[in-house]
């Protein structure tokens, strides 16, 4: 007997889970940054003079690098000892340069970023407040905690078309 209730109830779980809501994961993150006002916000940042002035730079240190190995490895064969060693400090040190320059770049759009999104959490809270409404959603988790979820539990794409859709602020 007690295995037949077992039984039923254990058939009954998955409508009474059902009954009580959806799950649901979101990158709120990817949401507030993929839409069209991040994204322009985004490229404007790149394209003001500090960041384009790095970025330049950065360039130019990757283009004197790739000169400087192509360079090494034509001549190290006729190169004495000293000559090579000589050659792989300077390699190191423009290897050095180019890293420092990278890594405040990538500080630089990050916090562009946090400004962003930071920006925009108010208007995704609501957002996602209302999406949990009329999708019924009775849990909702973090994708970047969950360790699988299949993509159709997914409502990161619907919380940025809705962000598109409100008007500028």
């Amino acid at each position: 007997m007690n295995k037949l209730a077992a039984a039923a109830l254990l058939c009954c779980l998955p409508v009474i889970a059902v009954a009580q809501g959806k799950v649901a994961v979101v990158n709120l993150e990817e949401a507030i940054l993929q839409t069209d006002y991040a994204q322009q916000r985004l490229a404007e940042f790149e394209s003001n003079e500090d960041f384009m002035s790095d970025k330049q730079e950065f360039d130019s240190l990757k283009k004197e690098l790739d000169e400087l190995v192509a360079n090494f490895q034509r001549d190290q064969e006729a190169m004495s000892e000293d000559q090579r060693v000589a050659a792989r400090q300077k390699l190191a040190s423009k290897q050095s340069d180019i890293e420092y320059v990278a890594k405040k770049l990538q500080a630089m759009q990050q916090q562009n970023a946090q400004r962003v999104f930071q920006e925009l959490a108010p208007s995704a809270r609501e957002v996602l407040r209302t999406i949990i409404e009329t999708e019924q959603i009775g849990l909702l988790l973090q994708q970047q905690t969950v360790i699988h979820a299949d993509l159709s539990y997914s409502i990161t794409a619907k919380v940025t078309d809705k962000l598109n859709q409100l008007p500028p602020q």
